[in-house]
Parts: structure tokens; C-alpha cells; sequence
């Protein structure tokens, strides 16, 4: 039942070892295209590879985690790394963010502080939260399940006790991607104290009503869907189907994982057609830097072998908001989602942003997040 502080501390022998690794890196060659549309291009790789070699340096990233409050707890047999940032406002409402894969806690860096002090973001000291940003068993600085079961139910009873253990009676909950699914397994798991949920990826599959009459909009959402799953979800299917011998050349090889994250961040993101368009080199190393210091490349995927497809879709009665970025990979109607969410508060769908939308666009985010909470949490 302890917390205790974590420091993050990575072994300078570690670092060093990365940058052999990286010195004796063998190329694969050339894409035969003069595009992404066979993977991540050789040339930008080899970008990546350069300053990850010469310039990059993890221990800035690593000073601000361990400045934001960084805590250790066992919850159901693992570790459970989080950062828990109260705000100055006593009133603050407390809220537990998720993040999914390929992400981290650094997704919800550049929105710690508009929701913390909100006052010195365009917002009110009413608008203010605590928040708690855990990392997911099997990821970044969080234990490694030894055994199966973890699923994202699990998880989401596992956040609900995190919650308790701090001392929060009532609170609220988002998430994307993953975060998504957890941030619902957490209202079903301990709806007394939840009191409602956003979410940035709206998990909802179409029902025959849907798929037999859908408007000219749903249309568009399906066919998008349908290339999505076409062309979009082949890691998906060797993650959740061989997740430990994706392993070996995960944790064997920062270049290898470097282009299995990286690769995400440029199709999932509304970025113009590259990825540094919206976020910086060292922002995207930093998240690399917490798949790999942890050799995290299977016990992450592991996730999807447990629940990819055994995701709850029964009805969801709390209250819930959703914001549906243009870019995201999976976007339901309005219509389309209350099927399963029968109590949806606040419904969003901003013209710029894809799936990292903390990190793409943290103020859209928190604007949708302040609008939708001061509904929930005043009902």
C-alpha cells in the first residue's frame, strides 16, 4: 500500500551503451518509393541516427520528470511508476491521464501546466486540476507483468485503487489511444467514485443501423476506417498476435525501435507529412528514450496480445466527453458513439489535430477538457 518517491536515475553505462549500439548500427537499404508508403524513409532514419549519436541528451527529460513528482507503488503485484502534480488551487479537481502506445507520460508535458495553473494559460483558478499521470504496467519506468491477465480492465481496477491510495474520494479520468480504453475500464470499474470520463479516441464500433443506412458523413468515418484497417494495422496484428519475437529486435536495437515508434508519429499525426512539422527531434527521441532505457519493445506490445480484441463494448453510463480530432485513426459519429456511451455530456470535433493529442495540440485539449469537466463535475 506504500508510495513512495522514485528518482529516475539512468546508469551512465547504459547511455554509453546505447551510443555503441547506435555506432555500429546496419542499415537496411533504400526504400524502392520516394515516400513513407513502405515504412519510415532510410534518409530520415539516418537523421535520427545522427543526432541521437552526436547531440542528443536524456538527462534534461530526465531532471523534469523527477522534478514533477515522480512516485512508485505495487498495485496487484507490479510497480506502478506515476507523476503526481497537485495544484496550488485547493479546490482543484483531481484527474488520472493515460496514455496508450506508442506514447508515454511526455505526451501530457505541455499540458501540466495549463491545467495545474490555469490562471497563467488563459483560464480560471476554478478550471484548475491535480493530476495523476501513471505510466501502464509493462511501459516506460512501471514493472513488467510476469504472468497474463494484465488486460485493460485490469488496469483500469488498478488506477481506481491508485486513486483511493492518494486519497481522492471523487475524480475524473481521460485518456487517449490505449488511455482510451482504460479510461472506460476505469468508470465501469469504480463508477462510486468516477465521476465521469473523457476521452480523445472514442472507441465505438457502428452497429447495423449504422452500417445499413449511414449518413454521407458516417460514410466518409467508415471508409476511413476501412483504410485504416486495410493499410494502417500491421503492427497491430503482430503485436496482439507474436509480441515476444517482435521482442529480440526491439530491445536488441535503439534503430529498430526508434523506426517502429517513429513511424506512428508521422501517420497518426496531423503533421503536414512529417513529423518534426509538429513536434521537435528531441521531443521524439525523448519518447524512444522511455521504450528503450526500460526495453520496453515487448513487454509494452504485450498489451495488445491481451486485449486487442477484447475490448468491454457494453453500454457506458457514466458521464462522458469526447473530442474527435480530424486526423485521428478511429473516428466515430456523434450519432455513431452514443449507441454505447448513452450519456454523453460534450462532444467536440476541432479542424487541426490527429492521435497524440496532448502533444499535438495541448491547447485545443485543455479547452475541451476544461468545457467538458466543469459539466460533469457540477452535475
Amino acid at each position: 500500500m506504500s508510495i513512495k518517491p522514485f528518482q529516475i536515475n539512468i546508469d551512465q553505462k547504459q547511455l554509453d551503451d546505447l551510443k555503441l549500439r547506435l555506432s555500429q548500427t546496419r542499415w537496411v537499404e533504400k526504400e524502392t518509393p520516394d515516400d513513407w508508403s513502405q515504412g519510415i524513409p532510410l534518409a530520415y532514419m539516418k537523421d535520427i541516427h545522427a543526432t541521437w549519436l552526436n547531440d542528443y541528451d536524456w538527462r534534461p527529460i530526465e531532471e523534469k520528470l523527477n522534478g514533477l513528482g515522480s512516485f512508485m507503488t505495487e498495485i496487484d503485484g507490479v510497480d506502478i511508476h506515476f507523476l503526481h502534480i497537485r495544484s496550488p488551487h485547493a479546490g482543484a479537481r483531481p484527474l488520472i491521464m493515460t496514455h496508450g502506445w506508442p506514447g508515454s507520460v511526455l505526451e501530457f508535458m505541455k499540458v501540466i501546466p495549463m491545467l495545474t495553473e490555469p490562471e497563467k494559460h488563459g483560464g480560471k483558478a476554478e478550471d484548475a486540476f491535480h493530476l495523476v499521470l501513471p505510466t501502464m504496467p509493462g511501459y516506460g519506468f512501471s514493472g513488467k507483468p510476469t504472468s497474463t491477465g494484465w488486460t485493460i480492465d485490469r488496469i483500469g481496477a488498478a488506477w481506481a485503487e491508485l486513486m483511493a491510495r492518494l486519497g481522492y474520494a471523487r475524480y475524473l479520468a481521460q485518456g487517449g489511444d490505449w488511455g482510451s480504453a482504460v479510461t472506460i475500464a476505469i468508470g465501469r470499474a469504480d463508477p462510486e467514485h468516477c465521476a465521469g470520463v473523457h476521452v480523445n479516441m472514442v472507441i465505438a464500433m457502428p452497429d447495423e443501423e449504422i452500417m445499413t443506412a449511414p449518413t454521407p458523413e458516417e460514410q466518409r468515418l467508415l471508409a476511413d476506417f476501412m483504410l485504416h484497417q486495410e493499410w494502417g494495422t500491421g503492427y497491430a496484428k503482430q503485436q496482439s498476435t507474436r509480441p515476444q519475437t517482435l521482442a529480440y529486435a526491439l530491445v536488441d536495437s535503439p534503430i529498430g525501435q526508434a523506426a517502429w515508434i517513429l513511424e506512428k508519429f508521422h501517420e497518426w499525426a496531423d503533421c503536414d507529412g512529417h513529423p518534426e512539422n509538429i513536434f521537435t527531434r528531441n521531443e521524439l527521441l525523448d519518447n524512444v528514450m522511455m521504450y528503450w532505457l526500460s526495453a520496453a519493445g515487448g513487454s509494452s506490445a504485450r498489451l495488445y496480445w491481451e486485449s486487442y480484441n477484447s475490448i468491454n463494448a457494453d453500454e457506458f453510463t457514466l458521464p462522458m466527453g469526447g473530442t474527435v480530432f480530424p486526423v485521428e485513426i478511429f473516428k466515430p459519429s456523434r450519432r455513431w458513439a452514443s449507441k454505447q456511451y448513452t450519456n454523453i455530456v460534450f462532444w467536440s470535433e476541432p479542424e487541426r489535430g490527429g492521435h497524440f493529442a496532448a502533444f499535438e495540440q495541448p491547447e485545443t485539449l485543455v479547452k475541451d477538457l476544461r468545457e467538458c469537466f466543469k459539466i460533469i463535475w457540477n452535475s
